[in-house]
């Protein structure tokens, strides 16, 4: 029987989720509530639209002349939380010399991110906070849990680019970012660290779906003071 998973969206001509021009899939569901989340359309699992690997490598291999020097990645929602789907749909981009990435932010038992991890040449993941008493009132996540997530990558070898989003008022001071900068020297698979400023785009999204915005009234990040946080780390 064929593997199915249900997706969000896709997007033909990515290019800040992973080296080069990405094929981006925007898996649906997500065990996390990140009070900064921008996709809330993808968190429920019953949503999105039910596709076989074989109708997304179509439409992938549609597009494989300018991914020569990108790939596919793989995000949401939480991808992992479809682990067997992204298993087979890497394993099937790998036999077409096709790079893969992962978007995920580790928030599921981690059995069942070991065999999409060996399908994976690139994790791309998400460190929201620095503590965990943060970690769990702004996501329902766990700090410690993402930690032993990236050791688990580092174990496989797997390069890591880490995303941290800087939120005025949570995220955004220096001691913060020394503390990130901290909890990240025992990964020396780490290649990349990008602070992304907080945005507020997602504000229609969350009052077209009648769902209460959490920093609704928190401002945008400058970007001079994230240059500098940036230069700090």
């Amino acid at each position: 029987m064929a593997v199915t998973g249900r997706i969000h969206s896709f997007q033909s001509m990515g290019a800040v989720d992973g080296p080069g021009l990405r094929y981006v899939i925007f898996f649906q569901g997500c065990p996390l509530r990140c009070a900064f989340c921008h996709n809330p359309d993808t968190w429920e699992p019953a949503g999105g639209a039910e596709y076989t690997v074989e109708q997304v490598m179509e439409r992938i291999l549609r597009c494989r002349g300018y991914l020569k020097r990108g790939g596919v990645t793989a995000t949401g929602g939480e991808p992992l939380a479809q682990g067997e789907f992204v298993e087979e749909l890497f394993r099937r981009l790998h036999e077409e010399g096709i790079h893969t990435a992962l978007d995920t932010s580790g928030a599921v038992a981690l059995d069942q991110a070991k065999p999409v991890l060996r399908q994976t040449d690139l994790v791309l993941a998400d460190l929201k906070f620095t503590t965990e008493e943060a970690y769990r009132r702004y996501t329902g996540g766990s700090l410690r849990h993402t930690l032993d997530f990236l050791a688990l990558c580092e174990e496989q070898k797997i390069p890591l680019w880490i995303r941290h989003v800087v939120i005025p008022g949570l995220t955004d001071g220096e001691e913060n970012i020394l503390r990130l900068k901290e909890l990240l020297r025992p990964y020396p698979h780490v290649e990349r660290v990008e602070l992304l400023a907080f945005r507020t785009l997602c504000l229609e999204k969350y009052r077209a779906l009648g769902i209460p915005f959490p920093l609704e009234g928190t401002p945008e990040m400058d970007r001079q003071r994230l240059t500098k946080l940036e230069q700090l780390l």
